[in-house]
């Protein structure tokens, strides 16, 4: 079974770029371009990861996409997506798991996915994204 991941940020070239890298490495990848849209999926779907970028509509609309993943019966790891870092305490405190940042490599950024979702999973057994990454980029 894939691991399903909701992308959520305002920047569609962002969007389309973390897709991309996703499902290439084996990831079901949904997308939202607002926290409205994003809530709107969390309650129609739902996802091992959530990955949400802070400042789109407004300054904080990040914590609503968090709020609402939090509200979920399938409680979805979160990870910040951010280029304006915070403290660890200001995001760790209103539940996400992670703080990425960007403009961040691909590598660096699977690696802390896969430590996330092995972290935050219970359910089945974790697919090692480290491994894949280590291996030669898919040929398409």
């Amino acid at each position: 079974m894939k691991r399903r991941v909701l992308v959520v940020d305002d920047q569609l070239s962002i969007v389309r770029t973390l897709k991309t890298v996703l499902e290439i490495y084996g990831f079901e990848v949904d997308t939202a371009i607002s926290s409205e849209d994003a809530i709107s999926r969390l309650k129609a779907g739902s996802y091992h990861l959530v990955i949400s970028d802070l400042k789109m509509e407004h300054d904080t609309s990040g914590f609503d996409v968090l709020r609402a993943a939090r509200n979920t019966e399938y409680q979805p790891a979160v990870a910040f997506l951010t280029a304006y870092p915070l403290k660890a305490q200001d995001w760790q405190n209103q539940g996400a798991q992670a703080l990425l940042v960007k403009p961040m490599n691909n590598r660096e950024m699977l690696r802390q996915i896969d430590a996330l979702l092995a972290a935050h999973e219970s359910r089945g057994k974790c697919t090692n994204l480290t491994a894949a990454i280590d291996a030669p980029s898919p040929q398409k």
